[in-house]
């Protein structure tokens, strides 16, 4: 049974189609990107899948349940990370997950935390406020939050913006790692090629809330006859049709 399955969505709005009749499916246990430009409609379907939007037509399925009449079953088993969601500012590092790990049934909160501070290098924010971290910093602290209940199905936004380049090659190495131990599944939304290519199984790329194309990473280089993932985005961005 795929993970995630998606059938003839829709969200309009007003006269802007933000995601045009987009049907695809991500099996248990993968890593799919999900590409394109700005615009394209990303952030509006890790949105819709997550139950934040309410699609104008079509359907979500994850993890078997029917997200738009029972996503409250599967919630608890999902999670996310963003670079455009804050956590409250006040409140120190160690307290906003503290709060989430409550909310999310977590059994042994500081042991996690401690577990996930380690990993992802916070240790010594913890006691910070979230408010005066840089943004790489949140960055961290996000995917710190989105791993809290050790999800089934993790949907991540840039999950490496605004770090430096040590870090976000730990943070791909951590989340590749976690994802074989886990056999989680893992849809992330990334303009960054390189990452993409290094950890992701399949990926999706869409235009103007349109699926164009899908693929390996490795057949989507063939089929365009290019030698990275980021020529075959720029041509697919600003020129392709899509590939059928």
């Amino acid at each position: 049974m795929p993970a995630i399955e998606v059938h003839n969505l829709n969200k309009q709005y007003d006269s802007i189609a933000a995601v045009s009749d987009l049907s695809f499916a991500v099996p248990s246990g993968s890593v799919c990107g999900l590409l394109g430009g700005n615009g394209a409609g990303k952030t509006t379907t890790l949105s819709l899948l997550l139950g934040l939007l309410t699609p104008s037509s079509g359907g979500i399925r994850i993890l078997g349940e029917d997200m738009l009449a029972h996503r409250y079953r599967v919630l608890g088993r999902m999670n996310f990370s963003s670079p455009y969601v804050d956590l409250p500012q006040r409140l120190t590092v160690a307290e906003n997950l503290s709060v989430y790990a409550h909310l999310y049934g977590v059994h042994g909160v500081r042991a996690r935390i401690a577990e996930l501070a380690e990993a992802l290098h916070i240790t010594a924010y913890l006691r910070r406020a979230y408010g005066t971290l840089s943004a790489g910093q949140r960055t961290r602290v996000a995917l710190a939050k989105a791993l809290l209940n050790a999800p089934e199905v993790l949907l991540l936004d840039e999950p490496t913006a605004s770090l430096d380049p040590d870090s976000a090659d730990r943070i791909r190495s951590y989340l590749m790692e976690y994802q074989r131990e886990s056999g989680a599944t893992i849809l992330l939304a990334s303009h960054n090629m390189p990452e993409v290519e290094r950890i992701c199984d399949d990926v999706l790329m869409l235009r103007q809330g349109r699926l164009v194309d899908r693929g390996t990473p490795a057949a989507l280089l063939e089929r365009y006859g290019r030698a990275t993932l980021e020529a075959v985005f720029l041509d697919i961005a600003r020129y392709s049709e899509g590939v059928e």
